[in-house]
């Protein structure tokens, strides 16, 4: 057995970059640790959530794998067909199933593209190239903003995906209805472009555009969304995507059966069930925003204009100086390298520290 040959993974692994989930806070004597590192929701699910989990008895039986009740009162709440619905572990999960089934390495052996914008959610280059296709990565705006007509630019003949992030995760900025229909015209039909909204509950911006009413007027745009902000269901991991029955059709082939527990969709259901308490969560949430963006700019921070239930500080080479000073005020915070800073907007306590953290410890950097 000595001469046996090493297992070898596939090659395409060693171009995967890390995902970097945000870590919790250190303790530090005397202070309330807060974690603002994954953009959950501080005040979690709802009482009938918790309540639904409670009377929660059938962890010993498989879950429905289409979630076909969730789907009926998503059908319900979206006025979409349930049949446009597929469910997946989390939006990430539903994404993963899309890149999946429409992208990958060609019969010629070459790769398929996938567009997107960039920085945007750190995963999008993990499920990209672990499909066999190419991540096509298109630089934000100075203004921390889809550039789409470079985006429209880079549409090759070998293109089949475009992500569009709205808010964009980690920046926070929305696009507007007129920018992705103008967008949409430059498309050619046979591209599937993706509007990911795991954010849309924060977004207050009224030119926002609305993903749902997008995909009502174009058959090659798909929706992405989740339970795992507003919603406080993290943990549960529950997203779906919504998609035209000749794109559903097959992605129904490739999900990941029993991707979506019973306990998770019970817990979604009685979640839309009390969808006014969740927005008054939310609603709590949109005001600290909005607190926490109107103290940075007393300060003379220039933040992007972010309509997600986060901040982005362009700290540029400060970044990791800036994480740990969060950690000795027991905050966790999500630094990308060198680029900047990302922070959850979290309990009004937590919030307050990190203002504290940016009015005494970093200026912003000169322009």
């Amino acid at each position: 057995m000595n001469d046996a040959q090493p297992i070898r993974p596939r090659p395409v692994l060693g171009r995967l970059p890390a995902y970097a989930a945000g870590k919790p806070p250190a303790p530090v004597d005397g202070l309330v640790s807060y974690k603002l590192a994954s953009n959950e929701n501080p005040y979690g699910p709802v009482p009938a959530v918790r309540e639904s989990i409670a009377r929660f008895d059938a962890i010993a039986r498989y879950p429905d794998p289409l979630s076909t009740a969730l789907r009926e009162r998503l059908s319900t709440h979206l006025g979409v067909d349930a049949q446009d619905i597929v469910s997946g572990a989390g939006s990430l999960g539903a994404l993963t199933q899309i890149i999946t089934t429409f992208a990958g390495t060609g019969e010629d052996g070459v790769p398929d593209e996938v567009i997107f914008a960039w920085r945007s959610f750190e995963a999008y280059p993990i499920v990209v190239r672990s499909s066999g296709a190419l991540d096509v990565q298109v630089p934000l705006t100075a203004d921390f903003r889809h550039d789409l007509p470079a985006m429209a630019a880079a549409i090759t003949e070998r293109t089949r995906v475009v992500l569009l992030c709205t808010p964009n995760n980690p920046t926070g900025p929305v696009l507007t209805t007129d920018e992705v229909e103008d967008f949409l015209a430059q498309v050619p039909p046979h591209v599937l472009v993706v509007i990911d909204e795991a954010y849309q509950e924060f977004v207050r911006q009224p030119d926002a555009v609305d993903g749902i009413d997008v995909f009502s007027r174009h058959p090659n745009v798909a929706v992405l969304r989740t339970f795992s902000k507003a919603h406080g269901l993290a943990n549960l991991r529950v997203g779906y995507s919504v998609t035209h029955p000749h794109v559903t059709q097959y992605l129904r082939v490739l999900a990941v059966p029993f991707a979506v527990s019973s306990l998770a969709e019970q817990a979604a259901i009685a979640s839309l069930d009390h969808l006014e308490d969740v927005m008054e969560r939310v609603d709590t949430v949109v005001a600290e925003r909005e607190r926490v963006v109107a103290a940075l700019a007393e300060m003379g921070w220039d933040v992007p204009d972010t309509q997600a239930n986060f901040v982005w500080l362009d700290l540029g080479e400060q970044t990791p100086g800036f994480v740990e000073a969060a950690a000795r005020r027991a905050l966790s915070v999500r630094g990308f390298g060198t680029e900047g800073v990302r922070v959850s907007i979290g309990e009004q306590e937590a919030n307050t520290r990190f203002l504290e953290l940016c009015r005494e410890v970093l200026v912003p950097q000169p322009e």
